[in-house]
């Protein structure tokens, strides 16, 4: 797709963030969030525009010193299947790599996607315990059905 820009969110993006994001939550395939998770977050968020509008949103959440999370990855449906979220994926994982972190993962029930991306499926459950800080806020705590999936960005190509 021609016309594409990505950068890092403003504040102003948060409303157009807050619509994209709650409209995925609804169908649940994505975790809700309030406008002020959005706001504390908004450093984390990367957007796409495509004419002045954003189209697709996600974040690079870093959690540790070698392990961030892609979360909140989400595209207008009508635009999905276009290349435009790895466009957001590959924006990440050059940030990621960039401040020296060895270790991106994701939980998602999209693994087809992921896996395009060049992600593999890991156990969950070997993830460290600060990765499920927000997992208790989910309807689906303590039963998730998410698929971890992660990726070594000292090893694959970008």
């Amino acid at each position: 797709m021609n016309n594409l820009f990505i950068r890092k969110a403003r504040l102003s993006d948060v409303e157009k963030i807050h619509e994209l994001v709650n409209y995925y939550a609804e169908k649940r395939v994505m975790l809700a969030r309030s406008r002020s998770a959005l706001y504390e977050y908004i450093r984390d968020f990367a957007v796409i525009e495509k004419d002045d509008e954003i189209i697709a949103i996600g974040a690079l959440h870093i959690l540790w010193v070698d392990l961030a999370e892609v979360r909140a990855l989400a595209v207008k449906e009508e635009l999905k299947g276009q290349g435009i979220g790895k466009k957001l994926v590959e924006f990440f994982l050059e940030e990621a790599k960039e401040l020296g972190i060895s270790k991106v993962f994701t939980l998602t029930y999209q693994k087809e996607f992921f896996a395009k991306c060049g992600f593999t499926v890991i156990d969950k459950d070997n993830m460290p315990h600060k990765v499920w800080k927000e997992c208790i806020n989910c309807p689906k705590f303590p039963n998730c059905d998410e698929v971890c999936m992660e990726i070594d960005i000292k090893t694959d190509e970008l």
